[in-house]
């Protein structure tokens, strides 16, 4: 029969005797030779029994066979204390946007992004979730919206070699891009995967303006500085984090142009001096200001960057001007119904950590005459250019009522056998306001060449047929961006 003195590590009393018949004379022998008192305890307990057990069979009295170290705690503790501060609101850091006071006096509903409080929506009246969203996109798309963009990741890149570090480090090239324009930007890891994205600014020759998921900011800034650290050394660049340097506000619809135009000092803001996807350096309300004419709700659109302390006023000063042209604020719930009509991904939501850029339908933004870039060689594998990988589409339900559900798999048949492999997810579901019904977008094996293909979502209830199509859903000859 086994006598157990130390149940985490499964010590026995034989254990002991034979770590001393082995010449084992020493007690921290003994503790190390049988891993007794190893465990969560740190001998407090269990070596009271191991030491007396040793001592009989070395023949010493207690006291001089001696202890282990017992280390603390020497009695059970709570996960209060050595949760100290961090508990309740001091658990997690809240970061707030400068529009954060304001929304709260109007009511706005907050959502948690990482450590961001973020807007979701903007209820008026007895008005629930859908109907504030509705609304927020009929008005955006017809006259203008406002939306507090400052949580985007920031990092200035700056230095003789800037281009030709943004050369090794996205997809895109950059050497070619001219001061005052801006390019959307694809990072891969080294698998070749998509991690994050963004829009970058050349704003001089050795200055570029990059930003970031919300998400990935820190992240990008990490990988940005083991790189230049690590791979490239010899590159003459600096990189800042200017995340909380800069308020954004983004003005997107028909009206952007009017709303932001009595503010601006020193930039042409006609279609031809400052046409989509450019950046300028000016003034807004009189203060230092940095302009991006960019887009995530493919309508005409504007970036608004001012320094963070003045956030707060120059919202207020946008939002008169926004009432005026009878426009609206909007949260992160319009913003991902907008751009999911267009078809432009999210991190995180379009992509799953397998998702290359031929497979979100981003193989245009992949630099060809590139000599390399992070990911580059990873792209050739036999299994990244094989054929059943899964791509971004759109999917409209064939009864344009019925909503899918995020995350519900995809296949073939309605009632498929059990253990059929599914096609692919549903990414993003929404009821799209400008075209009237419900919309989705998915990743589905083979799902370029599906366009026109009827699939199903089996659900509970019974399977909803969808119909995969393009993923822009809306204005897909992008009119409405250069209004």
């Amino acid at each position: 029969m086994k006598a157990f003195v130390d149940y985490q590590n499964d010590v026995t009393a034989k254990d002991v005797q034979l770590a001393v018949r082995e010449g084992m004379m020493s007690i921290e022998h003994i503790k190390r030779y049988t891993t007794t008192g190893m465990a969560t305890d740190q001998g407090r307990l269990s070596n009271m029994n191991a030491l007396a057990i040793a001592s009989g069979a070395l023949g010493a009295p207690l006291p001089q066979v001696g202890l282990t170290t017992f280390r603390l705690p020497y009695s059970p503790t709570t996960f209060g204390t050595f949760a100290g501060s961090s508990r309740g609101d001091a658990f997690d850091p809240v970061r707030r946007t400068p529009s954060h006071d304001w929304v709260v006096a109007k009511g706005g509903v907050f959502e948690d992004v990482g450590q961001w409080k973020r807007t979701w929506y903007f209820p008026e009246g007895s008005e629930d979730m859908h109907a504030a969203v509705a609304r927020e996109c009929r008005v955006t798309r017809q006259a203008v919206g406002q939306f507090d963009a400052s949580t985007l990741g920031k990092i200035e890149v700056v230095g003789k070699d800037a281009a030709e570090f943004l050369e090794r480090f996205y997809t895109n090239p950059w050497k070619g891009l001219k001061p005052g324009r801006c390019r959307y930007a694809v990072l891969l890891n080294e698998a070749g995967y998509i991690i994050d994205d963004g829009v970058v600014g050349r704003l001089t020759d050795d200055r570029f303006h990059v930003t970031t998921t919300t998400g990935g900011a820190a992240r990008v800034f990490a990988m940005m500085e083991d790189f230049l650290q690590t791979e490239w050394p010899d590159l003459d660049v600096w990189i800042t984090s200017t995340t909380e340097q800069y308020a954004v506000i983004a003005v997107q619809g028909p009206k952007a142009r009017e709303v932001i135009a009595p503010f601006v000092e020193g930039i042409d803001l006609s279609n031809e001096a400052f046409p989509h996807m450019s950046v300028a350096s000016g003034r807004f309300a009189g203060l230092p200001c940095r302009l991006f004419r960019v887009s995530f709700t493919g309508e005409l659109g504007f970036e608004v960057n001012v320094p963070a302390r003045h956030g707060a006023k120059v919202w207020e000063l946008i939002n008169a001007e926004v009432v005026k042209q009878g426009g609206c604020v909007y949260g992160t719930e319009t913003m991902h119904v907008l751009r999911a009509e267009k078809g432009y991904i999210i991190i995180g939501q379009e992509t799953d950590g397998t998702v290359t850029p031929d497979d979100a339908g981003l193989d245009w933004a992949i630099g060809k005459k590139k000599f390399d870039f992070v990911g580059k060689r990873s792209l050739s594998r036999p299994d990244l250019v094989a054929n059943g990988r899964k791509q971004v589409v759109g999917l409209l339900p064939v009864d344009p009522k019925q909503m899918l559900e995020e995350g519900a798999q995809i296949t073939a048949e309605a009632n498929p056998a059990k253990g059929t492999p599914a096609l692919g997810h549903v990414t993003s579901a929404y009821w799209s306001e400008a075209l009237g019904r419900t919309i989705a977008l998915a990743i589905v094996k083979d799902g370029r060449a599906r366009h026109g293909e009827v699939l199903n979502v089996p659900m509970p209830a019974g399977a909803i047929s969808v119909k995969v199509v393009d993923p822009v859903m809306y204005d897909p000859e992008g009119t409405r961006l250069n209004g």
